[in-house]
């Protein structure tokens, strides 16, 4: 882990002003104070815990369907455990919901731990093996932060690039290796669909030019929202490449082909638990309640979820729901 530079410490600096100013806007950073959970719980393996029995906390999420999912299992399994839970699920942005955080408007939400490292920690190289790439994040957003990092989850949801059948049969191309090979050797011919942050982080698509040796600029780039991608991908005529989340079900549901990362450029993206450490010093609970949950929610599980949503249909807190009570955490009255 670097230590803590000159530069690290005017992020923090310029973290800590952001967040106030997000506080004190609240209005201008596009948040509300949160609304009650749009479906209930009864206890289950969950039962009332003392400390947590009455505690108002706001729980959030980002704004794409695996991390709605995954603030909804928290939100109900702290409800089941007691405590009057706001809903801020469905947050505009990463940026947007971690400065919700660090400015105290929302108390517990799941991020990713190559988020972490990489977008808001600001090292250049991922940690290869995923327990360390946990140990790193919890030890250093904590010194810088003050922010506490609590059971990661077995999913690990990171970035791919995909393309449809018959573009990967037209084409040859079976790893990024191979993907950079053709935008090179046929600079603006193939269009590839980006969402707006993967275009600009540097552990998305300008840091995976750098690292395969291809000129971001010579690709015919689209932007359109994430959840266009997939379907716009599988069609061929406006994307023949795209960005994908390698847990999210409409990969198998759309038959797209994952472009393998033969050089491991993509970080680990385990989830995980994230709050200030004021809220984990006064609800260790929370912590506690969340372990055996997160513990469950494999790769094979979020993506099963997450198709059940994108694919199916169902609403987010729907999904999130049965899949505690099918996993005997919550009852439903």
């Amino acid at each position: 882990m670097r230590p803590l530079t000159t530069l690290s410490r005017t992020r923090r600096i310029t973290a800590v002003l952001a967040a106030g100013m997000c506080a004190a806007l609240l209005a201008s950073c596009g948040l509300q104070s949160g609304s009650a959970l749009p479906l209930s719980v009864d206890p289950g393996s969950i039962v009332p815990v003392e400390g947590l029995e009455g505690a108002s906390l706001t729980v959030g999420s980002k704004d794409f369907t695996e991390n709605i999912v995954l603030g909804y299992i928290t939100a109900f399994a702290l409800s089941a455990a007691g405590a009057d839970v706001r809903d801020m699920t469905n947050i505009q942005g990463s940026n947007s919901a971690r400065d919700a955080m660090l400015a105290g408007q929302v108390d517990v939400y799941v991020e990713y731990t190559g988020t972490g490292w990489i977008n808001y920690l600001h090292n250049e190289q991922p940690i290869k093996d995923s327990t360390e790439q946990f140990d790193a994040v919890r030890d250093q957003d904590l010194k810088v932060n003050d922010v506490v990092w609590v059971d990661p989850a077995p999913l690990d949801n990171t970035y791919a690039i995909a393309t449809n059948q018959a573009t990967a049969a037209e084409t040859g191309v079976k790893t990024v290796s191979d993907y950079a090979a053709l935008i090179t050797a046929n600079p603006g011919k193939y269009s590839t669909c980006l969402e707006t942050e993967f275009n600009s982080r540097q552990d998305g698509y300008p840091g995976m030019a750098a690292a395969y040796g291809f000129n971001p600029d010579a690709t015919d780039k689209k932007i359109l929202q994430t959840g266009i991608i997939y379907q716009a991908t599988a069609a061929g005529s406006e994307c023949q490449f795209g960005e994908v989340f390698t847990t999210d079900g409409r990969i198998k549901g759309l038959d797209l082909v994952v472009l393998e990362d033969d050089k491991s450029f993509f970080p680990h993206y385990n989830a995980a638990l994230t709050m200030l450490s004021k809220t984990n010093d006064a609800y260790p609970q929370i912590a506690t309640v969340l372990k055996p949950v997160m513990a469950k929610i494999t790769s094979d599980e979020i993506a099963a979820m997450n198709t059940r949503v994108d694919v199916d249909g169902i609403e987010p807190s729907d999904v999130a729901r049965e899949w505690l009570a099918d996993n005997g955490f919550v009852t439903i009255p």
